[in-house]
């Protein structure tokens, strides 16, 4: 599904988020899995499980939710294991990993390209691919990312550039229950107030991308019932 109201990285109003893409189960071999595009910022999520947890990891009590993050080029380094820490504190407060106890519930991103807002794109791909897979979720997470200028201007979903010229770029998870917030995470220098506004920005952008969520899963579930009636009839 693509949201069509702008077109990748075209120019934009501040509070604007680029345009937004997503397709589900275009992978084999998974249990689910998610192409999401937020302007030309491009991940591929993949979802496993439940399935056997080695013993080390096993919680009597609970699934084990892991994380792994793969970059375009070469092996994961200090700063895509961040990026695992950071997107499985996002998903797994969602996650009825009760449900599953002693087994293991893995969620994979491949990075394809990064135009900016590289984690909001991440935690909004594994979301995707968690659905997918029929993980037993409480709610849905999303994430949206901002810049901010050194006039104290804010850019939602920030480009690349945008990130490379901004005093600041902030990114926040939240569940869709509440627009709660899961978790944030922050690069440069700000003001407590800065903080604050900027939270509330990347929350009001937040329904939208609920909204496109469900948009999402809608549209393919109408189409995998169209399949369906075909097949029978």
């Amino acid at each position: 599904m693509e949201d069509k109201a702008l077109n990748l990285d075209t120019p934009r109003f501040s509070s604007e988020l680029r345009s937004l893409r997503c397709e589900q189960s275009l992978l084999n071999k998974t249990d689910g899995s998610a192409s999401f595009f937020q302007g030309n910022t491009h991940m591929i999520a993949a979802a496993y499980g439940p399935a056997e947890v080695r013993s080390n990891k096993e919680l009597i009590d609970k699934a084990t939710l892991e994380v792994v993050f793969r970059p375009k080029v070469g092996s994961p380094g200090c700063a895509e294991k961040l990026l695992e820490r950071v997107i499985r504190n996002s998903c797994e407060p969602v996650v009825l990993t009760s449900r599953h106890p002693r087994s293991s519930l893995t969620i994979v991103v491949q990075l394809v390209q990064d135009s900016g807002s590289l984690l909001s794109c991440a935690i909004n791909a594994a979301c995707m691919a968690m659905i997918d897979a029929g993980f037993p979720m409480k709610c849905l997470v999303c994430a949206v990312s901002c810049a901010l200028s050194e006039s104290g201007d804010i850019q939602l979903d920030p480009s690349l550039e945008q990130e490379k010229e901004a005093c600041a770029v902030m990114t926040f998870a939240f569940d869709s229950a509440n627009k709660n917030v899961m978790t944030s995470s922050t690069t440069g220098s700000f003001t407590i107030q800065e903080y604050d506004r900027c939270l509330e920005a990347c929350r009001s952008a937040a329904t939208k991308l609920i909204d496109f969520f469900r948009r999402s899963v809608e549209r393919k579930l109408s189409k995998d019932a169209k399949f369906m009636d075909i097949n029978i009839a």
